[in-house]
């Protein structure tokens, strides 16, 4: 099993990944055969292929993501707050929590992004 350590340098890299806009720094962190449901209760998208494409949009919206607190874990997850930023047609705001599911080899099996309307800030109108 991962330590706390290890899980939280996974985290930051996932951070990092996006503040220089590289997916395959983030898809480098995820299993062959990893899910990623973002938000909770849309499709999952499988596999590196399909990750890196999801991945891919979500950096061309120009997303920033900061850490809000410290990186909760227990057992093989790893739960974390952050903002992302995103800037078209004025700031936007997302307060998410993330949760990192990891194999024994240290790569994410399965992420899952915890947000809904309420925590939308500058998209109305």
């Amino acid at each position: 099993m991962l330590s706390h350590e290890d899980k939280v340098r996974v985290v930051e890299s996932y951070i990092d990944a996006f503040a220089n806009q590289n997916p395959e720094g983030v898809v480098a962190l995820f299993a062959e055969d990893a899910t990623v449901e973002d938000p909770i209760g849309s499709p999952a998208h499988r596999g590196l292929e399909a990750i890196r494409t999801f991945y891919t949009a979500s950096m061309a919206t120009g997303a920033k993501l900061k850490l809000e607190g410290p990186v909760r874990t227990a057992s093989d997850y790893a739960a974390f707050a952050f903002s992302v930023t995103l800037n078209y047609g004025g700031e936007k705001r997302v307060d998410v929590i993330d949760t990192f599911r990891f194999n024994e080899d240290g790569k994410v099996i399965e992420m899952r992004a915890y947000f809904g309307p309420a925590n939308m800030h500058g998209f109305e109108g």
